[in-house]
């Protein structure tokens, strides 16, 4: 198949054009909780799972249970209205829920903030440490606000195509879509920073659902996936970062790169987007080179010539 997609610059905008919607009472989305183990990623099964709401974190809502897959049943959570998360607004369009997992022979696990967008299946992965494991894992994750109602600092403005004159500067002969990138969990000079070794796919998938939201139309979702992809795989191409001596593919920080959230959920939504076009990207004529596409929300941070989502 191609897996150029030639589009004119300045691209379309990821976020569609909509009508107001009425609030409808009772808005609900989806939850499944995925659990496995961290060190052969096997499926636990009979793992329990805590839910309460971040409002009210001292009262169980839900208890359940993994099955052989070390999935749980997919539980209805409330949510605000939907036209929260189609239009532009101060209203924050998800709701927080924190989990807490244990299981037999393994450290339990802690999740603060698992966001739930309504008329979504929200998916949230579990890696779980086995108790006599010496290493430390870190046992509670705080999930931040989303890029599009927190405050993030804005994308720093690079050449959406690289030069390829330079000595070294490309590495790679053909464009290539990885098992793994290695995500940097900062800016790229803070050396105390982690590195989290992470599939190409999963990564796209955190960082679409942490920039963009399920509730979208499709082709909407689709066109940010689109943007993420050849973002990430443009980093991957120019060996960006390792030519300037790290030891990284990419970063978290949104200054730098896209949001990627350490165990953060994704969304069903998304998932699929994500599996059914992983290998495509956005490039030009006769530029080899997928295209450094850039963007910010539009609200927040205005930004001529770019998309905005």
């Amino acid at each position: 198949m191609n897996n150029s997609i030639l589009f004119g610059f300045p691209p379309f905008s990821g976020r569609p054009s909509l009508h107001a919607c009425a609030t409808e009472p009772g808005s609900h989305g989806l939850l499944q909780v995925n659990v496995v183990s961290i060190i052969n990623n096997f499926p636990i099964q009979n793992a329990t799972v805590h839910i309460s709401s971040a409002s009210d974190p001292d009262r169980t809502l839900e208890e359940i249970t993994t099955n052989s897959s070390g999935q749980t049943e997919q539980i209805t959570l409330d949510t605000p209205p939907l036209e929260y998360s189609l239009t532009p607004g101060d209203n924050r369009p998800y709701s927080e829920y924190n989990l807490e997992i244990t299981a037999p022979g393994f450290k339990p696990q802690t999740i603060s903030g698992t966001e739930i967008l309504p008329d979504t299946t929200a998916i949230q992965p579990v890696a779980l440490e086995p108790e006599d494991d010496p290493e430390p894992l870190n046992q509670s994750i705080s999930i931040p606000e989303h890029t599009l109602y927190g405050s993030y600092p804005p994308k720093i403005a690079e050449a959406e195509v690289k030069p390829v004159g330079e000595s070294g500067e490309i590495v790679l002969s053909r464009v290539v879509v990885p098992q793994t990138v290695v995500v940097h969990d900062g800016v790229p000079s803070d050396a105390s920073a982690p590195n989290y070794y992470v599939p190409y796919r999963d990564y796209i998938k955190n960082v679409a659902s942490s920039e963009i939201y399920a509730t979208w139309p499709q082709a909407s979702i689709t066109a940010n996936v689109l943007a993420i992809m050849s973002f990430t795989l443009n980093r991957v191409y120019t060996e960006w970062y390792r030519n300037q001596g790290y030891d990284f593919t990419i970063t978290s920080s949104t200054a730098y790169d896209h949001k990627w959230i350490y165990g953060r959920n994704i969304y069903e939504s998304i998932s699929l987007v994500v599996d059914e076009i992983f290998d495509n990207y956005l490039s030009r004529p006769d530029v080899k080179q997928p295209i450094l596409t850039q963007y910010c929300d539009g609200r927040q941070v205005t930004c001529p010539n770019w998309m905005a989502r």
